[in-house]
C-alpha cells in the first residue's frame, strides 16, 4: 500500500481547509483569491480521482481507512473510510463584496462536507456534521438575497435542534460500548453486547432518524429548505442541493439501516408514507410556484422522497436506485440552480412571469436549460431515468401501492418542469429588457458542461456507477435479509 493510498482521504478532506487557512493571510486582491480558490478546489477534485480508480468493488469492507488516535480519552479516533470548482466558477462575477470571506467559507464547507461522508468515528462524524452548519448559514446570511438572515437562522436552528437528538443517541452508545468507532458499535449491537439496547433501540433509531429527516428534508420537516434555497447565493444553492441534502439520506443508510435494522423494518411503513407524501406534495407545490428557484427547491423535496422510498423498500433495486438518484439529483438540480443563478445575474429576479421568449436572445442558454430539465424529469438515456426506474421497481417489489403512488411523482415532475420551461423560453417577449440579454459566456459554459456531460454518461453507461453501488447496497441490506420473503408493512 503506497503512502498516497493510505492518506488519500485525509488529503482530499483537508486540502480545501488548508487553502482556506492560507486565504486568511492573503491580501485582498479579488481576482487572485478567485484563481487560488479554483486551483485548490480543482486540486481536491484531482486527488479524489484516485478513489474510484483504485477502489476494489468486489471488496465489501471499508477501504482507504486511516485509524489514528486523535483524542486518547475518551477513545475518539481519526477514523476515515471512503462541485466546489463549479461553484467557484459560477460565483466568479456574482460575488463582488467580501470576496475573500466568501471563498474561505466555501473551502471550509467543502472540508466539512467531505468529512461527513468519510468519517467512521461517530464523534468525528458529528463534528463534521455540525461543522457544515456555520459556513452554510453564513453563506446564506451574508451573501444571499431578500430575507437572507431569516433563511439562515431558520436553516441553522432546524438542523441544530435536530442534531441534538443524534448527539444524545451517540453519547448513549458510547456510554454502553466505550467507543465511538462505527465498526465496534455495530459489532457490539449485532453480538448482543450492548446493555439495555432493546429497550432503548427505538429511541436511538429516532434520534438518528430525526436529524437525517430534517436534513433530507423529509415531509413535514421540509419548511426550512425553500427559504434557504431562494435566499442563498447560487453557490450555496448548488452545494445545498448537490451535497448537503444527501447527508441525510446517506445517514439513513449508514446509521439507521447499519445500526438499527430491526427498528428500520418496524418503522418502515410510516417512513415510506412520508416519502410518498413528499414526492407528491413537492411536485404539486412546485407546479404552482411563481418563483423559479422555489420551484427547483420543491422539486428537490419530491426527488429526495424517491431516495427515502428506495432506502426503506429494503430491496436491492430500491437501494441501488436510491443511491443513483442521490448522484443524479446532485448533478441535475445543481445545474438547474446554476442556470437560475445565471439568469439572476442578468435580471436580478427569479419571478417566472418576468421571463418569456428567452430562447430568442439566449439560444445556447435555452439549450442547456432544456437538456438539464429533461435529465431532471427522467428522460431515458439521461441520468434521471435509471435511478427512478430502479426505485420504483424496488417499491413495486415491496408493495405495489408504493410503486403506483411513487410513479405519479414522475408524471407530475414532467408537468411542472416542462410547463416552467415553456413559460420562460417560448412565446413573445413581453419585457423589453429581455430582448438584449446576453447568452452564456465562456466561464458559464465551463461551469455547465461538466454536469451536462455527467448527466449523459450516467444515463448511457449507468453500470459505471451501479457496479460500485451494488456491492455496498448488498452489505447495507445484509442485516435485513430476513425481509426477502416479507415485504414492507406486511
Amino acid at each position: 500500500m503506497t503512502a498516497l493510498h493510505s492518506t488519500i482521504l485525509t488529503l482530499v478532506t483537508f486540502v480545501p481547509l488548508a487553502g482556506a487557512l492560507l486565504l486568511l493571510f492573503a491580501p485582498r486582491r479579488d481576482r487572485d483569491i478567485r484563481i487560488f480558490s479554483l486551483v485548490i478546489s480543482l486540486l481536491a477534485f484531482v486527488l479524489s480521482l484516485h478513489l474510484p480508480v483504485h477502489f476494489q468493488h468486489a471488496q465489501t469492507g471499508f477501504q482507504y481507512e486511516i485509524d489514528k488516535a486523535w483524542i486518547p480519552t475518551p477513545h475518539i479516533h481519526y477514523h476515515m473510510g471512503a462541485e466546489t470548482p463549479l461553484c467557484v466558477l459560477i460565483s466568479w462575477k456574482s460575488i463582488n463584496e467580501r470576496v475573500k470571506e466568501f471563498f474561505i467559507l466555501l473551502l471550509v464547507l467543502e472540508t466539512a462536507l467531505i468529512g461527513v461522508f468519510v468519517s467512521l468515528d461517530l464523534f468525528l462524524f458529528y463534528f463534521f456534521w455540525e461543522a457544515t452548519l456555520i459556513p452554510m448559514a453564513l453563506l446564506i446570511g451574508m451573501y444571499g438575497h431578500g430575507r437572507k438572515v431569516y433563511a439562515a437562522v431558520k436553516f441553522f436552528l432546524y438542523t441544530m435542534i435536530a442534531s441534538v437528538f443524534m448527539l444524545a443517541a451517540i453519547l448513549w452508545l458510547y456510554a454502553k460500548v466505550g467507543s465511538f468507532d462505527f465498526v465496534v458499535i455495530q459489532t457490539a449491537i449485532r453480538n448482543g453486547q450492548v446493555e439495555n439496547f432493546h429497550g432503548a433501540a427505538l429511541w436511538l433509531f429516532l434520534g438518528f432518524f430525526i436529524a437525517f429527516a430534517v436534513k433530507v428534508p423529509l415531509f413535514p420537516l421540509h419548511t426550512w429548505l425553500p427559504d434557504a434555497h431562494v435566499e442563498a447565493p447560487t453557490a450555496g444553492s448548488v452545494l445545498l442541493a448537490g451535497v448537503l441534502l444527501k447527508m441525510g439520506t446517506y445517514g439513513m443508510v449508514r446509521f439507521n439501516l447499519g445500526l438499527f435494522p430491526q427498528q428500520s423494518r418496524n418503522n418502515a411503513r410510516w417512513i415510506v408514507a412520508l416519502a410518498l407524501i413528499g414526492i407528491i406534495y413537492g411536485a404539486l407545490v412546485a407546479m404552482v410556484q411563481p418563483n423559479l428557484k422555489k420551484l427547483i427547491a420543491y422539486s428537490s423535496i419530491s426527488h429526495l422522497g424517491f431516495v427515502v422510498l428506495g432506502i426503506f423498500s429494503f430491496t436491492q433495486a430500491g437501494l441501488d436506485g436510491a443511491t443513483f438518484v442521490m448522484l443524479a439529483h446532485g448533478v441535475s438540480t445543481g445545474a438547474l440552480f446554476m442556470l437560475a443563478g445565471i439568469l439572476y445575474e442578468r435580471r436580478h429576479t427569479y419571478e417566472i412571469a418576468e421571463f418569456r421568449g428567452l430562447a430568442t436572445p439566449m439560444p445556447l442558454y435555452a439549450t442547456f436549460f432544456l437538456f438539464v430539465v429533461l435529465s431532471s424529469l427522467g428522460l431515458p438515456l439521461l441520468n434521471g431515468f435509471v435511478g427512478e426506474f430502479l426505485v420504483l421497481s424496488g417499491a413495486f417489489i415491496s408493495r405495489a401501492v408504493y410503486g403506483i403512488l411513487g410513479a405519479t411523482g414522475v408524471i407530475w415532475s414532467a408537468c411542472y418542469l416542462l410547463w416552467m420551461y415553456q413559460r420562460v423560453f417560448f412565446g413573445k417577449i413581453t419585457q423589453p429588457v429581455n430582448q438584449s440579454l446576453p447568452d452564456l459566456d465562456i466561464r458559464e459554459q465551463l461551469a455547465l458542461w461538466p454536469p451536462a456531460v455527467a448527466a449523459l454518461v450516467m444515463g448511457v453507461a449507468p453500470l459505471l456507477w451501479l457496479n460500485a453501488i451494488d456491492p455496498a447496497a448488498q452489505v447495507a441490506l445484509a442485516p435485513l435479509a430476513q425481509l426477502a420473503s416479507q415485504v414492507v408493512g406486511r
